[in-house]
């Protein structure tokens, strides 16, 4: 690529550490911040090299609708460690499209529904030993939910036993991904075992160990099975072929550690989003309620109001902040050329921000999504275009299926006042203090009587 001068970029913040540090520590503060300033587009120069926000739908589109092979991927080696070479995050052009294709079956129709169960039955296990009085951490418990969904339907594992096995491989692999690798490339470096990188490696190294040993153990029987890793390893290209073994690994390493920790923290967002609002939650599980005792998790899933509170609480906090596109030759955008080598970001947080596609915009308030439908410009919480998650569908039953039945089943309460803070969590933002909440009751079939917490 072309040595690119800063002079042919819109402005934007100086320097190079100072905004890095700004977006570290307080995204949606800075971003906002710079909007105001510089207008849309502006440029912010990262370690990585510039990038290029915009969050004007029409720029939204133009990214979006532009030619495929007209990108590359940003920063490959920013989260190559994390997902691995072959993921289909970092494949680009014929083979990013060749992989989707493959990859998408598991994720839609009636694959879905086999796994409303599994989900609703894992979060009923994970909240039956509540009783009024007791204290939880949201995050905590809607990581552990998520974690054991995203283990059962991926790899079809059902003995508590080795259940609890993948649980700590994988989270010790999410907690070893230091924000500080991702953005200063210096520390990408093992420094004789010692350091964030290093830690990083090691708990990747073991967590690549399990997955080649789940493959190995489920190979035998996968024409048997319903599992995701199942329909990988049966899977096959057009040409005939089947998915590499190193490519079944990186893909499982995406959905486990992408794919888990953005649902947690949307659910841990909408639990107290939901319990800060008094007529939202009384709309919420009013609807809830009138689905009856024992509705499908496909009932459950298609319930309008609770759509809009997963949907507002995705705009408000989007599993990703921006997506990348690195321009692989010139593009014409809002009336600027933008040269080869540059990279554009489309922002998701300001773009779910805009007045005027949304009014009152800092507001949580789900009924705007009754009110009208959003372009995929004006809302992108996975992302857009070729590259917009293939696992979408699959986190946003998830999360609706999830958040139901915790809502159905218990009555909870906030023990803090204020909203939590927003605060970097690898490349999303999370509650800062993980949501403390009390248990007030248990409802509907599960109460059996029970007291309320005074």
């Amino acid at each position: 690529m072309p040595r690119i001068k800063r002079s042919s970029l819109p402005p934007g913040p100086r320097g190079r550490l100072l905004p890095t540090i700004h977006l570290l520590r307080d995204p949606l503060k800075h971003f906002a911040k710079w909007a105001a300033r510089y207008g849309d587009p502006f440029t912010v120069v990262s370690p990585s090299g510039y990038l290029i926000e915009t969050w004007d739908p029409e720029s939204v589109r133009a990214l979006f609708t532009a030619n495929h092979d007209a990108f590359a991927v940003f920063g490959p080696e920013t989260i190559e460690p994390l997902i691995g070479a072959r993921s289909v995050l970092l494949l680009v052009g014929q083979e990013h499209r060749r992989e989707r294709r493959l990859l998408g079956p598991p994720f839609h129709g009636a694959r879905m529904r086999a796994y409303g169960e599994a989900m609703v039955e894992t979060t009923r296990a994970a909240i039956a030993g509540l009783s009024p009085g007791d204290r939880l951490v949201g995050m905590e418990l809607t990581q552990s939910i998520s974690l054991e969904i995203i283990i059962r339907t991926v790899f079809g594992v059902a003995s508590a036993a080795d259940v609890d096995v993948h649980k700590a491989t994988i989270l010790a692999a999410i907690e070893s991904a230091s924000p500080l690798v991702f953005f200063f490339p210096w520390l990408r470096h093992e420094f004789g075992g010692i350091g964030p990188y290093a830690r990083l490696k090691a708990a990747q190294d073991r967590f690549i160990a399990l997955l080649r040993r789940q493959i190995a153990a489920v190979r035998p029987r996968a024409a048997e099975r319903e599992d995701i890793l199942s329909m990988m390893l049966e899977a096959r290209y057009d040409d005939g072929a089947p998915m590499s073994d190193a490519a079944i690994v990186d893909e499982l390493r995406t959905l486990l550690l992408a794919g888990h920790e953005t649902t947690a923290l949307s659910l841990a967002w909408a639990l107290d989003l939901v319990h800060r609002d008094r007529a939202v939650y009384e709309r919420l599980v009013a609807e809830l309620d009138a689905l009856g005792p024992a509705p499908s998790a496909e009932a459950i899933a298609a319930a309008p109001f609770l759509e809009a509170v997963c949907q507002e609480t995705l705009r408000l906090y989007p599993i990703v902040l921006e997506v990348m596109r690195t321009l692989t030759q010139p593009l014409t955008l809002a009336g600027r050329v933008l040269p080869a080598g540059a990279t554009v970001a489309v922002n998701i947080l300001l773009a779910h921000r805009r007045p005027e596609a949304y009014p009152d915009p800092e507001l949580f308030r789900p009924q705007r999504f009754l009110e009208r439908t959003f372009s995929p410009f004006e809302f992108m919480p996975f992302g857009g275009g070729p590259r917009r998650c293939v696992g979408a569908a699959f986190a946003l039953f998830e999360m609706k299926l999830v958040l139901a039945t915790i809502l159905r089943e218990l009555e909870l309460e906030l023990e803090l006042q204020g909203p939590p803070t927003p605060v970097r969590r690898n490349l999303t933002m999370a509650p800062k203090g993980g949501v403390r909440m009390r248990v007030r009751r248990r409802r509907g079939a599960s109460a059996r009587g029970a007291a309320v917490a005074p």
